[in-house]
């Protein structure tokens, strides 16, 4: 591992936490909006980490560490607890419930859009080219003693792939991912169709295996449109 990476892994992993905590903590708000208090109860509807890592420290701390030092970014996951005789008795409030943490991503991925637009048309930042350009570094700073804004910069680049990603890869209509869950809870064949594989005991199994291939040409032509609009006339 280079030392560049050494260097950006706080930031990675601190992008990695945000963007999970909120994905949860909206899955807990909606929940709890619509009648479940278990994810309230438990601690989840919060935008403090430390619930969310005590609740699963694989997913967020062992899992992210090992895919960083690994394949060179990070991997993961978090849960917010549910009540499924909830989810069964109100199929459309469980909709929203699964569609608020996608769209807690794709606010983030907004946002760092926005700021990194803003910067870019304020000459704050450039354009990164050629080896300097990377998922963590779309931008660099108009002044290269500029250490904060460099930092900031590769901060709002890492936010707006990563929430990308886990926008689309959660929306994916495949068990175990929200996508399926939005699914079973507006449709009463796609609700069969999850009790079947959730019966099968490979359902969920199966559907990660396929969702993972299908992010692969599915996130490259998206995010490709975004930096392009994030580019456009710079």
């Amino acid at each position: 591992m280079s030392q560049d990476q050494l260097v950006v892994l706080p930031l990675w992993y601190a992008v990695f936490l945000l963007s999970v905590t909120c994905h949860e903590a909206a899955h807990g708000w909606a929940a709890l909006r619509g009648g479940d208090e278990t994810a309230y109860l438990g601690g989840q509807v919060t935008l403090n980490p430390l619930p969310h890592i005590v609740r699963e420290p694989f997913g967020t701390v062992l899992v992210p560490l090992m895919t960083y030092f690994w394949m060179g970014w990070m991997m993961g996951w978090a849960s917010a607890p549910y009540d499924p005789l909830w989810e069964d008795r109100y199929p459309k409030r469980s909709a929203a419930m699964a569609a608020a943490g996608p769209i807690a991503n794709l606010i983030l991925a907004v946002l760092a859009f926005v700021a990194l637009r803003a910067g870019l048309q304020a000459s704050v930042w450039v354009p990164a080219e050629g080896e300097l350009f990377g998922v963590d570094r779309l931008v660099l700073p108009l002044q290269p003693e500029a250490g904060v804004i460099e930092g900031l910069g590769r901060f709002l680049s890492l936010m707006l792939f990563l929430n990308v990603l886990l926008f689309l890869f959660n929306l994916i209509p495949l068990p175990p991912l929200d996508g399926a869950a939005v699914a079973s809870g507006l449709f009463p064949a796609a609700r069969r169709l999850r009790d079947q594989l959730r019966a099968s005991g490979f359902g969920a199994l199966i559907g990660l295996v396929v969702a993972i291939y299908a992010i692969r040409w599915l996130f490259g032509p998206v995010y490709s449109a975004i930096l392009g609009l994030l580019f456009g006339g710079i």
